[in-house]
């Protein structure tokens, strides 16, 4: 800032922002579109907290949409981060870190043999896509409605997270014929796959349409569907990899795709992702193979030593204790909501939660449509916000602690979440 000039508030910021970048944010969820008031500007963070630009702090469940499993500015994630800072950030060239992170990621996945680094769970998930149909020679791809698997213009058809957010169906400037082969299914129901599916993609526990676990034996059914078809199964772990175990969501229901997208988690915090599968498989991308992928920052020294400070700090007590914690968020929001007069439904999935203003359950994105159209979503949002509580600013995101929440931090947004459904429901009882 300018000696002298005022200091800057989230209200100054954002008229800034607004002019020079469109709707003044980088990604548009941040807006605060679906909750309505201006966004918050973050100028720091530690463990499970930010600070605003206005010195107000905030107990985070964003956590930057999940990629800070260990909480904000973990010492170890910050010292690797530093450490590779100082040998350069960027250089065209291997090295040995997306090595070891390649091949600690295939250490903790079983079946994953190979993998290929990427800068985001968007060139993941497009990657696979063009990997599977150059690999099968077949055009047609499969995925759920309410599955957001990045913003390539093939995958966008009937996506969830900010899409829906934004109220779009799909965007503006995809064309019939970048979606032409692409089918849309229900989530939670086989779809029929015929010889002309190259791969069927599914986040295994959805959770870019708030949070939706899978039902009994539906990820079962696409692998059995897949191989009647000879087609590829591919998992999209950019959220679920490395936060529902050690071998994310493959490794919880013992189903293995042929497969993976990965991101979020194995970045620590930094632009990251991998898409990877069988040796057979990977042999298909180039240099070895016809299907061209590339990417100048792919395996970036500074993202590689962040992933890997933070997979070392993932180990079984780590799990355990953050599905502990997750368990108990979860149970205390469904008391206290519940107990304010609101009908709701908090599910989860291991250390992941989503919450719907709903008297049923959420089994796919029609209900969960139906669930957010109340618009209590927004007023909780803002009513949690105003006492320090920061959930994502749209009602299709999942909620994620991380082990840095302690059970004060539970105990508080328990405290807080209580008073902001009474708000709501005082809100809903009022007349006119």
């Amino acid at each position: 800032m300018t000696p002298g000039a005022p200091e800057a508030t989230n209200t100054s910021l954002y008229q800034r922002a607004t002019g020079v970048m469109p709707g003044g944010v980088s990604s548009p969820v941040r807006a605060f579109g679906a909750v309505g008031g201006t966004p918050y500007f973050v100028v720091r963070a530690e463990g499970a907290s930010v600070w605003d630009v206005e010195g107000r702090r905030y107990l985070d469940y964003v956590q930057s949409y999940g990629a800070s499993i260990l909480g904000h500015a973990h010492p170890r994630v910050v010292e690797a981060v530093r450490a590779a800072a100082g040998r350069g950030t960027s250089y065209g060239a291997p090295t040995e870190g997306e090595v070891l992170l390649a091949e600690e990621l295939c250490r903790r996945v079983e079946g994953l043999e190979m993998v290929r680094l990427v800068s985001s769970g968007t060139e993941a998930a497009m990657s696979a896509v063009r990997l599977a149909r150059g690999a099968t020679g077949r055009t047609r791809i499969v995925k759920f409605a309410g599955c957001y698997h990045g913003h390539s213009d093939a995958l966008l058809a009937a996506g969830g997270s900010g899409v829906a957010d934004a109220g779009l169906a799909d965007s503006a400037g995809v064309t019939p014929g970048a979606v032409a082969d692409t089918v849309v299914a229900r989530y939670g129901q086989v779809p029929e796959v015929g010889d002309d599916v190259a791969a069927v993609l599914v986040e295994p526990v959805a959770a870019n349409m708030g949070l939706v676990t899978p039902p009994e034996g539906f990820l079962a059914g696409l692998r059995q569907a897949c191989d009647r078809a000879g087609s590829l199964l591919v998992f999209d772990e950019v959220i679920t990899g490395f936060r529902l175990g050690p071998g994310g969501a493959s490794g919880r229901f013992g189903v293995r795709p042929d497969l993976w997208c990965f991101g979020k988690v194995i970045g620590g915090g930094l632009p990251l992702g991998a898409f990877g599968g069988r040796r057979d498989l990977m042999a298909h991308l180039a240099p070895l193979g016809p299907v061209y992928q590339a990417g100048t920052l792919s395996g970036n020294p500074l993202a590689t030593a962040a992933g890997l400070a933070v997979l070392a700090e993932l180990d079984a007590g780590a799990y355990a204790m953050l599905e502990g914690r997750a368990c108990e968020l979860a149970s205390a929001l469904a008391e206290v909501i519940g107990d304010a007069g609101l009908a709701v439904q908090v599910p989860r999935a291991g250390p992941l939660l989503g919450l719907f203003f709903s008297s049923t359950p959420v089994q796919d994105y029609d209900e969960a449509q139906v669930a957010t159209a109340n618009g209590q979503y927004r007023r909780f949002f803002r009513a949690l916000l105003d006492r320090g509580v920061a959930l994502a600013p749209g009602p299709y995101e999942a909620i994620f602690p991380s082990l840095a929440h302690d059970r004060d931090d539970l105990e508080r947004t328990a405290d807080a979440a209580a008073a902001a459904a009474r708000e709501v429901a005082t809100h809903e009882g009022a007349p006119g």
